[in-house]
């Protein structure tokens, strides 16, 4: 699955909420079904901005991987753990979007990304940009990192459903 797949996988499962139910909080400290939207958009865009940083760059790194953005790529995913972020990092995402607003989101991201992944190939993989946790990541490592969290995220929404059903 790319990151294009599960974006529109995401935005076919939009139809499947009613919007209440995107914005339902089931208690504290548990994100809506919106804010997951949300926050999986944000991050996205974030990469794609360090693709085009990358793109942009004139000069090479000889950086590389921290070990554990190491074992991200050679897995191709996160681990399946709930990763909490630093608190300065980790403001709740917004819960005001409609489900409307949120598949003319997910279809502008698809398209920045379609249009980019055609320029991927032309890209020096040793114009890299540095990820806090990762290390130093190039263009085609931050595109499939857009993938690999949002697939990340299914679990929580596999969750998010399940109370929403009970």
């Amino acid at each position: 699955m790319t990151g294009i797949d599960c974006l529109l996988y995401l935005h076919q499962e939009l139809d499947r909420y009613t919007e209440d139910q995107i914005h339902h909080i089931s208690q504290p400290g548990v994100w809506s079904l919106g804010q997951m939207y949300d926050h999986i958009l944000l991050v996205a865009h974030e990469y794609m901005d360090e693709v085009e940083l990358c793109a942009s760059l004139s000069t090479d790194t000889a950086h590389g991987k921290t070990p554990f953005g190491e074992e991200l790529f050679r897995q191709n995913a996160f681990p399946p753990i709930k990763i909490k972020l630093p608190d300065e990092m980790n403001a709740p995402p917004d819960n005001t979007d409609s489900r409307d607003r949120l598949r003319q989101r997910l279809l502008e991201l698809i398209e920045r990304m379609e249009d980019w992944s055609k320029r991927l190939g032309h890209i020096d993989p040793q114009r890299k940009t540095r990820h806090g946790g990762f290390g130093w990541l190039n263009a085609k490592e931050w595109y499939q990192l857009i993938e690999m969290h949002t697939r990340h995220h299914f679990r929580q929404k596999k969750e998010l459903e399940h109370v929403l059903l009970s």
